[in-house]
């Protein structure tokens, strides 16, 4: 990389060429990348430091020519999801502002360099968090020592171990003040990592009701068979709205949580969705077919060979291959 290759040109003295190159080779190849990662960070903040009114993509690729775009793109994601910046339209540019200059200071004053890598790789990780083995893989540190780093940084509210519903006897670390992603919680449906089936019931017995509603309006429609067909439609929001006023949840559910459900009614067969104009989605109630007989529900009722079948003949059903494998 850029970096390693300055160290290494830039050096007058043959032996301490040697001596980086033999440092260099000793270093994991994940730490070596993640240490990479933590300069560019700095390197960008420290621009948008001197800047007050802001930095471009122009200004860091004047500055740091050697950072190709996509890589570019990836520190500045994960420093606006860190908090570090805001971010502002000026003219048809984009501007990346500091946040707050204390922001550059250490915010583990004090800690071992450890302890310092530890805490960079965690607050790499963002809401999503990072489990201790891939803290490992990345820190190339020993389980003994790694622990005691974690038991340290635990006990100065610097970072927290949550469960992930992934996985309940699976921890992951992220910052103290972070909020877990959707996907560590697993979000309204989920309470003390135990999934609520109870209230995903309701809600989906509340979500079919209101939708049978509209579907039932189409008596006191006027307008022709394509009128009525539209006014069944609802979109999510309107569904989301309509729990909302029910008062029902507990928990503050998004108009995506809503889809979830109307997803579930979907694959049941008792609603059908439609595309708007717009691209968002549309769903109607409707009439569920008639059930399927019970003779269809066993082999017998779709056996191709059923009028050979005997007691006494080659095709019986006690040899029968369709019946062994539907029991099991």
């Amino acid at each position: 990389t850029y970096w390693i290759s300055w160290s290494i040109k830039n050096c007058q003295r043959k032996d301490l060429r040697e001596n980086i190159r033999r440092d260099i080779q000793a270093v994991s190849p994940q730490f070596l990348a993640a240490t990479i990662r933590n300069m560019e960070r700095a390197l960008i903040i420290a621009l948008a430091k001197a800047s007050a009114k802001g930095i471009s993509d122009k200004d860091i690729q004047k500055e740091i020519p050697d950072l190709r775009p996509d890589q570019r793109a990836v520190v500045i994601n994960k420093l606006l999801v860190q908090g570090y910046f805001d971010l502002f339209n000026q003219g048809g540019t984009l501007l990346y502002k500091l946040k707050d200059p204390a922001l550059l200071t250490d915010k583990i004053k004090g800690a071992d360099n450890e302890e310092k890598i530890v805490y960079s790789i965690i607050e790499e990780a963002g809401s999503k968090g990072i489990w201790i083995r891939d803290i490992r893989y990345k820190s190339n540190l020993v389980p003994t020592q790694l622990n005691k780093i974690l038991k340290i940084l635990e006990n100065k509210k610097l970072i927290k171990a949550v469960k992930s519903v992934a996985a309940s006897k699976k921890k992951v670390y992220m910052l103290f003040n972070l909020e877990p992603d959707r996907s560590v919680t697993g979000g309204a449906w989920y309470c003390d990592q135990d999934f609520e089936a109870e209230f995903v019931d309701v809600l989906n017995q509340q979500c079919y009701r209101y939708l049978q509603q509209k579907s039932e309006n189409i008596k006191d429609c006027k307008g022709g068979p394509i009128a009525a067909r539209n006014i069944s439609y609802a979109s999510s929001k309107d569904v989301w709205k309509f729990i909302s006023e029910l008062g029902i949840s507990k928990v503050q559910l998004s108009v995506e949580d809503i889809e979830t459900i109307l997803d579930t009614l979907l694959y049941d067969g008792k609603v059908e969705r439609s595309v708007a104009l717009d691209g968002s989605y549309l769903y109607r109630a409707i009439e569920s077919l008639l059930a399927a007989p019970g003779i269809v529900r066993i082999p017998c009722g779709v056996c191709p060979v059923l009028r050979m079948c005997n007691d006494v003949g080659s095709v019986n059903a006690k040899k029968c291959v369709y019946m062994k494998e539907w029991l099991e």
